[in-house]
Parts: structure tokens; C-alpha cells; sequence
């Protein structure tokens, strides 16, 4: 926090200037780069100098570089989605109320610090907070998900007086503002909330989610943060429980929005020819600022001018992309038509796995060694070029454990394909209608296959960005990998496809049409 003491009795008129200058500007310049705690399990590490802590570096860079044009101070992005074991997840979010600048220095304070020896040096998982922001990065996927650990309280170590008004009273302040932030919508989940302790006591309660969630998410982890409240910092001054998907703090200042230099009030003068000169100096004590701001109002709109031109010139048709960085995404998940017929051999018939409503699949090895599945879609599919991106870029986002992982798309003339991760053990069907495999299915392990199925159904319903209803749940979409854990596959062919086409050959509503179970024809189908 920056304090000023300045003295205003031999220059009254300089000094209501300079203040109200200053207090306009350090309202929004002044960033409180305090780091507060952080989080780094140690249970999966890389070794130093590797290809793993190269693209680390990058993610970090990434990340730094985007925190100043994000619009609701949250970013997140995958790096390393085609080099096998080394793929990284990462995000960022800064207090909802943080200007671009002020969420660019923190962000770029928290990146510098998480990789230092002390902090989280080869950890492959790792969550760090500062007091207006934090940074987040794993191998595994965690977008849209709302996390439950860890939860790290924090509270001021002063006592209030009353303790149990003032809880009372913190309790119903905080549900409100996590009720706000719930309901903030996909931009930007924040909210806070004031209250009146007593007539010289005000408390100020936050309450923010990562924008990823839904707003169940986003409440299912605010009700753990404020839960804690009450065994954390049962009547204390100030606290707060930082949970990777969520926060909470109460004070009792004004801890965001704050203006740290107040203006003096207005000196009487007994003198009333020196009327006029007092009348002069609160005037332009308040023509400048408003005057200041008003030159920085049009600076801004001339910059946003500039970036909107430079962004009409340099990128698709309007509509198509929601921003530059989508688009380079895009790019980035698209495969050479070239890789691929290498592959799969030419798609050669020893490579085809199966055929079913969507199209072919083979399988299929990156020069890199990794497999792959590689579905080419039939030819029937309504959409455009652009419009078969924006798609694939969505559908690629969704990100779970119980989920097929979309690694990319190629497209050669009119002939789209996807690009899958390779699930080992193929589809569940294989082992559920053939006599000869059905005793590798034991009750626990179908339990845990039904279990994951109901989490990947739940996610597509309920957490991920996109509301997404399957519509051909069977056992031939239903893959198992090398440890029996379900992964649902063509979840988003509805979204690729028509609303009212899923087969190549029919125009029914939902649903691949099915024979007797021996003529079971399912998507995968390998």
C-alpha cells in the first residue's frame, strides 16, 4: 500500500492539485505483488533441462504475455498437445477488479517465483497464489472442473470485540457475494459485498471462481471456502481460504478498489476578499482530474481503435473466431493431410478399425511414435471450413478423464478428419457381447466403468464449458484404456454434424441405428 504525507500550508493550490492527481493515479497504478502461498504436491516430477521443463518455460511465457489483454482477468491454454507425456494445462486468475496492467505484473511475479528452488522447482503440478492473483499448471486437465483441494485459510491476527455479531454478520455478507459471483456468468465470476459492523466499522467481503465453471461449480466450491470461515478465523480482523477454483477474504478496509491518498478537506479563510482565490482553487482541483481522466478515456478508445483495426486485417471474417488467440489454436490442432496418410499406411485396410455412423476409423502412429485414431468423417456434413474449426477448437477444450481426448483435425478439399488419442483396450462392447472376453469383466470392474461413464456424462451435462448431450450413449462409444477407465468417445459429433443428422446414411433424430446385438454397428467400433 503506498502512503503519502505532504504538506499543504505554504502552497494550498499546488498541493489540492497534486493530490487529486496523484489519488487518480494510484488508484489503478499501485499492485499489491504479495505472495501469499503456494501449493506443489511433488508426486510426479521432470527431470531439469528436459522436453517437459522446456515446455513449462513457454507455458509460463504464454501465460505472462496474454494476462494483460484478458477482459475478465482469466486466461487458460494447453501447450505441448502433440508431444506425448509432455502436454501441460495452465491458467491464470486475477481479482475480478484488477486492471490489465495490475493483473500483468502480478501474474508475471507469481510465473517468475513458482519455478525458484524454494517453491516448486520440477513438480509437474503446481498452484501458486499472490494477493491479487494466481497462477495454476498440471499434466493433467482440470478446465471446467471445479477442484476441492487443497484449501489453504489465511486470517489476520487481531480479534474483533464481538465475536458472534460479527460472524453473524460476516456469515450473511459472504453468502451474498458468493451468491453474486456464482451468477456472474461465463465472463467473469466476482462478487463483493459491504456491511456495517457498527457506525465506524465496515466490512468488505469477495467472493471469485474461475469463469470456466457453471454456476454450480462455481457454487459447490465457494460453499467449501466459506465453510471454512468459521474454524479458520472464528472472530478475526481479516481472513481468507484460497482454493484453486475459487477464493474468499473478508477485512475491514477497503482492500479492493482502495484509495490510498484521500483529499484534504477545504481550509476556511476569515478573509472575505480571498473568496474568489479559494473559489479558483477548488474549481481547478476539480477540472483537472476530470480533465486527466478524460485524456486517458480517449487514449484508451484510441489504442482499442488500433487493435481492432490491426485484428480486422490480420485474422478471419468477423464472427468466426472470438479472438487471435483462438485462432492461432486452431492452427495449432491441425494436422498435416500428408502425416496422416503416412501413418495410417495410405489408410490402408490393416490399419481400419471399424466403420460406423460418423465415418471410418484407423488406427494410426505420429512420427513421434505416439498412436492415434483417425476418424474420416463422411462427406455429408453441412458445414463450412470455418465453421468445422470453430467446432473442433470447442469440442477440443473439453477436457476429462472419462472423456476421449480430441487431439486435432486435418482437412483435405472436402474430406474432414479427427484426430483421437489411440485407447488401447478398443470398446466396451467388445468384452460385454463376446462370450469368449465377458469373464474379464468382473463386478468391481464394471462398477468402476459405470462409475466413469456417470462422470463423463456428468461433466458433458453439468461442468463443461458447452452443454453437450450425447445422444448415442452405447457400449460401441464407450473405450476402455490399458487400466479398464472409460473414456466416452464422439461426444461431439452432434456439434460437427447437423443437430438432426448422426449417420451418414439417415436423417434420424438421435441415435445410430441398431440390429440384433450381433449386428451392433457402433461409431467406433475397434
Amino acid at each position: 500500500m503506498l502512503h503519502l504525507k505532504i504538506s499543504c500550508a505554504p502552497y494550498p493550490l499546488f498541493c489540492l492539485i497534486t493530490l487529486s492527481v496523484v489519488a487518480l493515479i494510484t488508484t489503478e497504478a499501485v499492485t499489491d505483488e504479495t505472495y501469499a502461498v503456494h501449493y506443489c504436491p511433488n508426486t510426479t516430477t521432470y527431470s531439469p533441462n528436459s522436453i517437459y521443463q522446456t515446455t513449462l518455460n513457454q507455458l509460463l511465457s504464454w501465460l505472462t504475455s496474454n494476462s494483460s489483454t484478458a477482459k475478465n482477468g482469466y486466461y487458460n491454454t494447453t501447450i505441448g498437445a502433440n508431444t506425448p507425456n509432455n502436454t501441460i494445462y495452465g491458467s491464470f486468475l486475477c481479482r475480478g477488479d484488477l486492471t490489465p496492467t495490475a493483473c500483468h505484473d502480478c501474474v508475471s511475479a507469481a510465473a517468475k517465483k513458482v519455478l525458484q528452488p524454494d517453491f516448486c522447482p520440477v513438480g509437474k503440478e503446481s498452484v501458486i497464489w499472490f494477493a491479487e492473483c494466481m497462477v495454476r499448471y498440471s499434466d493433467q486437465p482440470f478446465f471446467s472442473v471445479a477442484a476441492e483441494v487443497p484449501v489453504y485459510s489465511l486470517s489476520n491476527t487481531g480479534d474483533v470485540s464481538d465475536e458472534s455479531h460479527f460472524m453473524t454478520v460476516l456469515g450473511d455478507t459472504m453468502n451474498s457475494a458468493a451468491e453474486q459471483a456464482a451468477k456472474g456468468g461465463a465472463d467473469k465470476k466476482f462478487g463483493t459485498k459491504e456491511a456495517n459492523i457498527s457506525s465506524f466499522q465496515t466490512l468488505y467481503t469477495l467472493a471469485q471462481c474461475t469463469p470456466d465453471l457453471s454456476e454450480f461449480g462455481c457454487q459447490k466450491c465457494l460453499k467449501i471456502g466459506t465453510g471454512q470461515l468459521p474454524s479458520c478465523c472464528d472472530g478475526k480482523l481479516g481472513g481468507r481460504v484460497l482454493i484453486p477454483s475459487c477464493n474468499v477474504r473478508f477485512e475491514l478496509y477497503p482492500f479492493y478498489h482502495e484509495m490510498d491518498v484521500p483529499l484534504p478537506p477545504p481550509q476556511s479563510n476569515p478573509n472575505p476578499k480571498d473568496k474568489s482565490n479559494i473559489d479558483a482553487v477548488l474549481i481547478i482541483a476539480i477540472v483537472v482530474p476530470i480533465v486527466i481522466v478524460l485524456l486517458l478515456f480517449l487514449a484508451t478508445l484510441w489504442i482499442i481503435s488500433t487493435r481492432t483495426r490491426r485484428k480486422k486485417n490480420n485474422s478471419v471474417p468477423e464472427g468466426t473466431l472470438e479472438s487471435s488467440v483462438q485462432i492461432s489454436s486452431v492452427e495449432f490442432l491441425q494436422f498435416d493431410v500428408d502425416t496422416i496418410i503416412e501413418a495410417t499406411d495410405n489408410f490402408s485396410g490393416g490399419n481400419k478399425l471399424g466403420e460406423g455412423g460418423f465415418g471410418e476409423v484407423y488406427k494410426g502412429t505420429l512420427p513421434n511414435g505416439q498412436d492415434i485414431a483417425v476418424k474420416r468423417l463422411s462427406r455429408n456434413s453441412r458445414q463450412g471450413i470455418i465453421e468445422f474449426k470453430n467446432e473442433v477448437l470447442l469440442v477440443a477444450k473439453l477436457q476429462h478423464r472419462n472423456l476421449v481426448r480430441l487431439l486435432g483435425f486435418c482437412l483435405d478439399g472436402e474430406e474432414k478428419m479427427l484426430i483421437y488419442e489411440f485407447v488401447a483396450n478398443k470398446s466396451l462392447d467388445r468384452f460385454l457381447f463376446d462370450a469368449s472376453k465377458q469373464h474379464q469383466l468382473s463386478w468391481p470392474r464394471r462398477y468402476k466403468i459405470i462409475e466413469g461413464i456417470a462422470r463423463g456424462i456428468l461433466y458433458l451435462h453439468e461442468d463443461s464449458r458447452l452443454r453437450i448431450i450425447h445422444r448415442d450413449l452405447k457400449a460401441g462409444n464407450i473405450l476402455l484404456d490399458e487400466d479398464s477407465n472409460p473414456k466416452i468417445s464422439d461426444f461431439g459429433m452432434a456439434r460437427l454434424f447437423g443437430a438432426d443428422q448422426t449417420q451418414a446414411n439417415t436423417n434420424r433424430v438421435v441415435g445410430t441405428m441398431l440390429g440384433n446385438i450381433g449386428e451392433m454397428g457402433p461409431h467406433w467400433s475397434y
